[in-house]
């Protein structure tokens, strides 16, 4: 007995439209692929920053851009994005300077962004932290009577943590305007999904919270749209949390320092390969005739463009105070960060 869920899914991976499924309308289209040239050619520029040494670190998001590209189109400009550590290209989508994004992951202690001003919360890096801070915004937005929504993101590891639990509890019982966006792509860093949840489905863990679940394949941006826009404005219009796992792929290792050759093999990685967001909808594009070779040169060029600003960027040398050090760890120095500061201090007057 298959006790899977439906997926929702408005592309085949070929690109061929789903019997029945009615699209959302061409321009929105046109912007969700102008999204993915950009996601795409950000993860390939991030990765090589990583290798020349200019960043600490990059978790790729490749096989993964529809759904940071739909998470930030759903969202209007009141409401709230909740990040993990893998959604960059969320975050630029939402309309943040590259520059700034990176700006954490070349090792700065700052979050590199205006989070207020953007409606984006800091990229977090535990797992499934961010989800609490997300339902709290929503809840003080129900308080206030404010029409704000907000989308949280994790992966389906974090669906192991005690914050998940807590998130969704809470968000169900007080009815918080805020959409938990799963994005199942098979691995806790090395851990395989059937290591870590014996469900069927992880939204069927919807169910245990009175809250509505759905299951949508995300590698398809045209269905992530239709279902996170349902989502967001149950969400607006008070009708409570809604848990969508999306079903895609981590198609590069975890981050930079993973090796994952050692627990997943390259026949899996290429069956994947096939259902490439980007590619599938650019087939469905080009075979309705919105999408011609000039077209796509130009959305090219443009992220190029966005490429090499970044490149400019992150290359671009910062001053850097080593007092800095002891500014922000306490309100008011304790002895020994005082003496530490000292000792610094000696140290640089008698350094050429």
């Amino acid at each position: 007995m298959d006790d899977r869920r439906e997926t929702v899914r408005l592309l085949e991976p070929d690109g061929t439209t789903v019997p029945g499924a009615q699209l959302p309308p061409p321009d929105r289209l046109l912007d969700g692929y102008r999204g993915l040239v950009h996601a795409r050619r950000l993860n390939e520029q991030a990765g090589a920053l990583v290798r020349q040494g200019r960043l600490a670190v990059y978790p790729s998001s490749r096989g993964q851009e529809a759904c940071q590209v739909a998470a930030a189109m759903v969202l209007g400009d009141d409401d709230w994005l909740f990040p993990t550590y893998r959604d960059t290209a969320a975050i630029v989508a939402r309309g943040v300077d590259p520059v700034e994004v990176l700006t954490m992951l070349r090792g700065d202690r700052h979050c590199g962004y205006d989070v207020a001003g953007h409606r984006v919360a800091p990229q977090a890096t535990p797992l499934a932290t961010q989800l609490l801070h997300a339902v709290g915004v929503a809840h003080a937005a129900r308080l206030k009577g404010e029409p704000d929504a907000v989308l949280a993101l994790c992966g389906d590891g974090a669906t192991s943590e005690g914050d998940f639990h807590e998130a969704l509890n809470f968000a169900a019982v007080f009815r918080a305007p805020v959409v938990f966006l799963v994005q199942n792509n098979k691995y806790a860093i090395s851990v395989p999904l059937h290591r870590q949840s014996a469900a069927a489905d992880l939204a069927d863990k919807a169910v245990g919270y009175g809250m509505p679940g759905v299951r949508v394949d995300g590698n398809d941006l045209p269905a992530l749209l239709t279902v996170l826009d349902g989502a967001v404005s149950l969400a607006r219009s008070g009708g409570g949390p809604t848990l969508v796992e999306a079903d895609t792929y981590r198609m590069e290792a975890h981050t930079n320092a993973d090796d994952a050759g050692r627990y997943r093999d390259e026949s899996e990685v290429a069956s994947w390969a096939g259902r490439d967001p980007l590619v599938r909808l650019r087939a469905r594009l080009r075979a309705d005739g919105l999408l011609d070779d000039d077209a796509e040169r130009a959305l090219t060029d443009d992220a190029e463009r966005m490429a090499a600003a970044l490149r400019a960027g992150i290359a671009a040398e910062s001053p850097v105070d080593p007092e800095d050090l002891f500014a922000h760890v306490y309100a008011h120095p304790t002895p020994q960060l005082r003496e530490q500061r000292a000792q610094l201090r000696a140290e640089l007057e008698v350094t050429p």
